[in-house]
């Protein structure tokens, strides 16, 4: 019976001495809790910046923050002309990300489809690590590609006889119009890069294969309204004699 007694307090304080046990003691920290981080808070400030260059806005930031802004700028994007900007109640990061949305721009090359090529062109302030107001951030810029540079389609070099159709009458300069005229219709500019041979009466053309496509089409063209072309030496086969006339 006493024993029973004695376990059943044991008992009793068993909650209690578990409960005062995660109670913080004076002067010394709870080590089962922790205080939260706190994230840094840039300085705010309001902006109206006329437009410039880089440093002109990094002076401009500074004087409207009333604080050091460390930045570099390296001197092959030094005179980077930045737009005029207004702002209201906005830290270094809110403005330095909103500048480089505002400068990006994409580009497209080519016909859509596979070969279809674009890239995004922007600049901006950068910075690495975590943010404060004594954050180093570096000025960058960057520059769209050429076609072939970001990995466009690639070029071919062609070679086109038209000892034919000059025998038919038509002229170096029909072909050559026609095939600049379809070009600028679809949107390729002045087309492919062409260069007439005279001693071999070769159209040697350069360029994407959607770009030579259409030298093609003009030739079949002229093709159609000819109907069978005949054949004579120099221009791909034997000599074939009209009727009546001996060979």
């Amino acid at each position: 019976m006493k024993i029973q007694r004695i376990l059943s307090g044991c008992l009793f304080l068993l909650p209690l001495t578990t409960f005062f046990a995660q109670q913080p003691q004076p002067g010394f920290p709870n080590p089962l809790r922790t205080a939260p981080s706190e994230a840094p808070t840039l300085t705010k400030f309001d902006l109206d910046f006329p437009g410039g260059t880089p440093k002109d806005l990094v002076a401009s930031i500074q004087k409207a923050s009333s604080h050091p802004l460390n930045v570099i700028i390296p001197d092959e994007f030094a005179d980077t002309r930045l737009p005029a900007l207004k702002m209201k109640n906005v830290d270094v990061q809110q403005l330095f990300s909103a500048l480089i949305a505002a400068s990006s721009k994409t580009e497209f090359f080519g016909q859509p489809g596979p070969s279809h090529v674009s890239n995004v062109s922007n600049y901006g302030f950068r910075s690495q690590g975590v943010l404060s107001d004594d954050t180093i951030w570096y000025f960058y810029v960057q520059k769209p590609k050429s076609p072939d540079q970001s990995g466009g389609p690639p070029k071919f070099c062609r070679f086109y006889p038209l000892a034919r159709y000059l025998e038919s009458g038509t002229t170096v300069d029909d072909i050559t119009t026609a095939i600049k005229t379809g070009a600028k219709m679809l949107g390729e500019g002045t087309g492919p890069e062409i260069s007439f041979h005279k001693d071999t009466n070769l159209l040697i053309a350069v360029g994407e294969p959607s770009k030579l496509e259409i030298i093609d089409s003009v030739l079949r063209a002229l093709d159609s309204q000819s109907g069978p072309p005949r054949t004579r030496a120099g221009a791909g086969g034997p000599v074939e004699a009209p009727k009546g006339e001996k060979k």
